[in-house]
């Protein structure tokens, strides 16, 4: 046996590798909610930190550490690559990925939806949205998935919103740039499997007719083609309508991306312009964000907790009459009125959200109180009804582990 795992993870020596996973009966096996796989996984916790192992034949399961490895490394939402174990005497090799923490199978977030009996189309609006974002910026990156699905995709609380990280990349395939052929049959595969998964949830899960699955993957594409072309489109503008360049530019923001080059041509006549723009990455206000306060969030969270951290920085400079450094304003907001929110959620329910989802939550129930009230009610006491009446209703999420039937409710370990 040949064991090799990345530095910052435990060594798993511990663990039965002469036995196959599916016979594996070990203290520090769990059962973790997901979707369905056609290859053996398990899962199994260090002291609150979850790995999953999957089975799989030698060739295959390096290919795919590898293919993890390097999609981390352009950026992209996956989960983490930990190690391969090589194993002999005809068992197959074993993948190891670090579990991400806070990450729901798309048939969780449907079986509360259904139990509270909440709107269905709206999360699967939420749905398409994060999957369509995924499946855009793969493409950009020049990867084909190959089998994208909800199955094969873990999501994420994002500020009201989804963000999607791929699991699954046996199929992938690495590019230097996509052709339309190629984006067109990744898409293809992408709206029959989604279509499917739908079924089965309506099938399993007794949810309405509506939205209708086959109407649902038709609006998955048309949001697909409408991202792409506002990503990667060319723009003809008149010589005096320049300002339509930054126009340009801060809608590539707003979506997410950075813009790393603009290229602007005039024709043979010169009497028109062409905007050409070069998109770097995703993440231009988690990077913001990161810089400015050290905080991780995703995408939409820390567009939330920048408008928050603008509002301070424009309130405090109205009451002390003078201008405030943004470093200055990202340092006080931080210790001033992140941190006491986030230290003051009890122990006990700060694994139902993380930190950045926690205090979006909470600016977005002052908001929803002050409308109520009719006056701005201030952190501190949107801060204490949310703990009191929102947080005990809602269920651990750091780590979910399946509990009984998926349509019964779930719980956490760690």
């Amino acid at each position: 046996m040949r064991l090799r795992t990345r530095p910052g993870h435990p060594d798993l020596l511990d663990l039965p590798w002469s036995v196959p996973l599916e016979d594996w009966d070990h203290e520090r096996v769990v059962e973790v909610a997901r979707g369905a796989h056609r290859h053996v996984v398990r899962f199994v916790d260090y002291d609150g930190a979850l790995y999953a192992l999957k089975e799989l034949p030698r060739r295959v399961a390096e290919r795919e550490y590898r293919m993890l490895r390097r999609m981390a490394e352009e950026g992209l939402p996956v989960v983490e690559a930990v190690g391969v174990v090589n194993r002999d005497r005809g068992l197959e090799d074993v993948l190891i990925t670090r579990y991400l923490d806070y990450s729901l199978p798309y048939r969780m977030l449907f079986a509360r939806v259904s139990r509270e009996q909440r709107d269905v189309r709206g999360l699967s609006d939420r749905l398409l949205d994060a999957l369509v974002m995924l499946l855009v910026r793969l493409h950009l990156a020049g990867f084909s998935w190959g089998d994208c699905s909800l199955n094969n995709t873990l999501f994420r609380r994002d500020a009201g919103a989804l963000a999607a990280y791929v699991v699954d990349v046996e199929t992938g395939e690495w590019h230097e740039e996509l052709t339309a052929g190629q984006r067109e049959a990744d898409l293809d595969i992408t709206t029959l499997n989604v279509a499917g998964g739908l079924m089965d949830l309506q099938a399993q899960f007794d949810l309405p007719a509506e939205p209708d699955p086959t109407e649902v993957v038709d609006d998955l594409r048309a949001r697909y083609e409408n991202l792409w072309h506002e990503l990667t489109s060319d723009e003809v503008i008149a010589p005096g309508d320049r300002y339509r360049v930054e126009a340009r530019m801060r809608r590539l923001n707003e979506l997410g991306f950075d813009v790393d080059e603009v290229d602007i041509i005039s024709d043979e006549e010169g009497d028109r312009l062409i905007i050409r723009t070069l998109v770097a990455e995703a993440g231009h206000h988690r990077r913001r964000l990161l810089s400015l306060t050290g905080l991780t969030a995703q995408e939409n969270q820390a567009r939330s907790l920048l408008n928050d951290l603008a509002n301070f920085r424009a309130y405090h400079e109205q009451q002390e009459g003078r201008p405030m450094a943004e470093t200055v304003a990202a340092y006080r907001w931080l210790s001033e009125v992140f941190e006491p929110t986030v230290a003051a959620i009890p122990p006990e329910h700060r694994a139902k959200r993380e930190a950045a989802e926690l205090f979006h939550e909470v600016i977005e129930h002052k908001w929803f109180l002050s409308e109520q009230q009719g006056i701005d009610v201030g952190v501190e006491a949107a801060l204490q009804s949310y703990i009191e009446t929102v947080l005990p209703a809602e269920p651990e999420e750091r780590n979910v582990l399946q509990h009984g039937e998926l349509a019964e409710g779930w719980i956490t370990y760690g």
